[in-house]
């Protein structure tokens, strides 16, 4: 990977962090992505297309297979470059979706409560 593509790669992941909901910490979009699998896979989170969960488990396989440990020995800057640059896509993907699902989460809980509290207002609608 070149080092302006590396450069802009770190640049996004970089934005995805710092441009969220102040509320909504790092280390809380990383331990909602399993529940977001988890929701998507039982289809409570519907916004998190087949598609892009697809992708995500392509790009985390791409990243932990040995079979990409070849280049590594022969080549290690571009071995070790490409690695890097689908991690920092992946974690991109994860975080920003994550974040979207931590406000999904939070507003449908506001909505159950709200209905638990107010049961007379969910049947009116």
């Amino acid at each position: 990977m070149r080092k302006e593509n590396r450069a802009a790669a770190g640049a996004a992941a970089w934005q995805v962090i710092q441009n969220t909901d102040s509320r909504i910490s790092v280390w809380r979009r990383a331990g909602a992505v399993p529940r977001m699998v988890g929701a998507r896979l039982s289809g409570r989170y519907p916004e998190l297309s087949g598609a892009k969960l697809a992708g995500m488990l392509a790009l985390f396989l791409y990243v932990i297979s040995p079979i990409d440990f070849l280049p590594e020995l022969m080549i290690p800057v571009i071995g070790v470059a490409d690695d890097v640059g689908v991690a920092v896509w992946l974690t991109t993907m994860l975080l920003g979706e994550s974040e979207r699902f931590v406000r999904w989460e939070r507003d449908n809980e506001a909505q159950q409560a709200f209905h638990r509290a107010n049961p007379q207002a969910a049947t009116s609608h």
